[in-house]
């Protein structure tokens, strides 16, 4: 398969700039994956579609906020500086531009001052090593200096921080937010804990490598970037007595699923367990524990389209794009969302 055949045309006006004020209220398409049937709904009547038994998988994975703006110490010149990977306590590799600007050696202040950074190498595909310096902690640095690295498309300031974080994001980490799971309120969690619904956390630092684009025609020869990952005790345990007793395991987002699939294609089996990952799931790939998948609406020609595609089959999602644009639902991450059931 091409990665053209992943193309679908997208009225730029359909890219949601902002979030809804209200998480769950979101339009939800339900797709059907045996049938194709779809229907459209709002994100608080999942509570219709999930039952006793079953359980969610959530990545409760925190996003850092990775945008900061760096003074070049000798010449003035402004630097954007974007965190990928943490590599040791205060070494972190991170996209820089302009890139010509921040050559190894160049030294860079933030802040008036209160950090400052040096850049270690340049790596081959152009990212950056820094260290950085500081007298405080440095999260807490950070959480004063940057900015939430929202997608490209999006181009209206967020004036909430929190809008780009689940409601249930604990764990520091991520470059982009697992969007899937912006729609969830505390109180809808909580309804669905009252249907016998049980949730079980994952833990997937989401690189910008998932929103890379493909820039192969033959989609197999895709590289992904490495993201870790992480999945205790308790959540596999959940996994293997829910798919004992009948249940469900439902993924919310990508980065979910592809923690719990990297496992069972690791081991067998969803055990526990943390490392990093690089699976590229497209068709026919097939899955060994998902059995439904809550997610937002993906970039044309995306490896996360693909993964859709993978699970409910090309002909469905393709279809069910069509839809979504027909019936003008928004897109992309405070876009609405889609249950694969």
């Amino acid at each position: 398969m091409k990665t053209s055949d992943y193309y679908y045309d997208l009225p730029k006006e359909l890219i949601a700039q902002t979030p809804l004020e209200k998480r769950d209220t979101s339009r939800l398409l339900v797709l059907d994956r045996q049938s194709g049937e779809i229907e459209h709904k709002h994100f608080f009547e999942i509570t219709e579609y999930l039952r006793e038994g079953d359980c969610l998988i959530v990545n409760d994975s925190r996003v850092l906020p990775a945008r900061i703006y760096g003074i070049k110490k000798d010449t003035g010149a402004k630097v954007e500086f974007l965190l990928l990977t943490q590599r040791s306590q205060k070494v972190w590799e991170c996209l820089a531009g302009p890139g010509k600007k921040a050559k190894v050696g160049s030294e860079f202040t933030f802040g008036d001052g209160i950090m400052t950074c040096k850049v270690l190498e340049v790596l081959e595909d152009g990212n950056r090593v820094v260290e950085f310096f500081c007298e405080d902690n440095f999260f807490a640095t950070l959480d004063k200096l940057g900015e939430m690295p929202l997608p490209p498309y999006i181009t209206s300031k967020l004036d909430d921080k929190e809008r780009y974080q689940t409601v249930y994001s604990r764990e520091l980490g991520s470059a982009a937010a697992p969007t899937a799971g912006l729609h969830f309120t505390e109180e809808l969690l909580e309804k669905l804990r009252s249907q016998g619904v049980k949730i079980g956390y994952v833990t997937l630092h989401v690189g910008l490598g998932t929103f890379r684009p493909v820039k192969v025609d033959d989609v197999t020869k895709h590289k992904m970037h490495s993201e870790h990952y992480e999945i205790p005790e308790e959540t596999a345990a959940l996994i293997k007595e829910t798919k004992a007793s009948g249940g469900r395991v439902i993924s919310v987002g990508t980065t979910s699923c592809r923690t719990i699939e990297a496992a069972a294609k690791e081991y067998g089996e969803v055990r526990a367990c943390e490392g990093w990952t690089d699976i590229f799931i497209y068709p026919p790939y097939e899955f060994k524990v998902l059995d439904g998948l809550i997610t937002n609406f993906h970039l044309p020609e995306s490896t996360l389209i693909m993964l859709v595609s993978a699970f409910a089959g090309y002909d469905n999602i393709m279809n069910a794009y069509k839809a979504a644009v027909g019936e003008k639902y928004r897109f992309f991450s405070f876009g609405d969302a889609m249950l694969i059931k």
